[in-house]
C-alpha cells in the first residue's frame, strides 16, 4: 500500500489539475492511477480537510472537495510540517541546504536578502 503522504500528494495533484472544480472522493478515486479503496481516498481527503488543505461542501449524502492552497503554498506547508519533527531545526535546515541544487540555493539567498 502507498504511504499516506504519497496518497495525499496524488489527491492534491489531481485536484489542482481539475482547476476550480469540486470532486467527491469517489470521483477522485476513479481518476487516480493507484488502485485504492474509496474509504482510503475519503479518509485521506478528510485528513487534508482537517489540516486546512481542502475546502469541502455537502453534495448528496457526502461531500465534495477542492484545494485551499496552490501547489507552491502546499509545498511550503509540507516543508514546515516536516521541519517540526527535527530536534535541531538549524541542523535540519543546513542539511536541507546541502541537498538543494546551486540554482535553488542562489534563489533562496536572494529571497533572504529581500526580507
Amino acid at each position: 500500500m502507498a504511504r499516506p503522504a504519497t496518497i495525499e500528494n496524488a489527491v492534491m495533484e489531481l485536484l489542482w489539475d481539475e482547476g476550480e472544480g469540486w470532486l467527491t472522493p469517489g470521483e477522485v478515486r476513479a481518476r487516480l492511477t493507484q488502485d485504492l479503496a474509496q474509504t482510503t481516498v475519503a479518509t485521506v481527503m478528510v485528513r487534508l480537510w482537517r489540516k486546512g488543505r481542502l475546502q469541502r461542501r455537502p453534495r448528496g449524502k457526502g461531500y465534495e472537495y477542492r484545494p485551499t492552497l496552490g501547489r507552491e503554498e502546499y509545498a511550503a506547508a509540507r516543508m514546515s510540517e516536516i521541519l517540526e519533527v527535527a530536534a535541531d531545526r538549524t541542523v535540519a535546515l543546513h542539511r536541507f541546504l546541502e541537498l538543494l541544487p546551486e540554482g535553488d540555493r542562489e534563489g533562496l539567498r536572494e529571497l533572504l536578502e529581500e526580507e
